[in-house]
């Protein structure tokens, strides 16, 4: 579930209202997008995925919305995570490249 839109990292680019399948989030004119939806979210971190500046989280086993805030130390850390995790994080080489299961389909055909 979407926890944390940080709005001193945000840049205002909607990236993720845009990418969101859900619409859980609402464009706001000059600020970071407000979270309006939560229980909508379905946790599929495109959003956290597409933000070019690590300004949101996604928690992944939130059954409701958290008392979480952007200001502590340790969410800090949780920013972007996701995305860092897989690779997509600027100047980081994709994971997706260490995944050898595409060579199975290759046998079979």
């Amino acid at each position: 579930m979407i926890e944390i839109v940080s709005a001193d990292r945000c840049t205002g680019c909607n990236i993720c209202v845009r990418v969101c399948p859900t619409n859980v989030f609402e464009a706001v004119a000059n600020a970071a997008p407000r979270i309006a939806r939560q229980s909508d979210c379905q946790t599929c971190f495109m959003c956290e995925l597409y933000c070019p500046e690590d300004a949101l989280f996604v928690a992944a086993e939130a059954d409701g919305p958290s008392d979480m805030t952007e200001a502590a130390p340790a969410t800090q850390a949780l920013l972007g995570s996701y995305r860092s995790a897989i690779g997509w994080k600027r100047g980081q080489r994709p994971t997706a490249g260490l995944d050898g299961s595409f060579e199975l389909l290759e046998r079979v055909h």
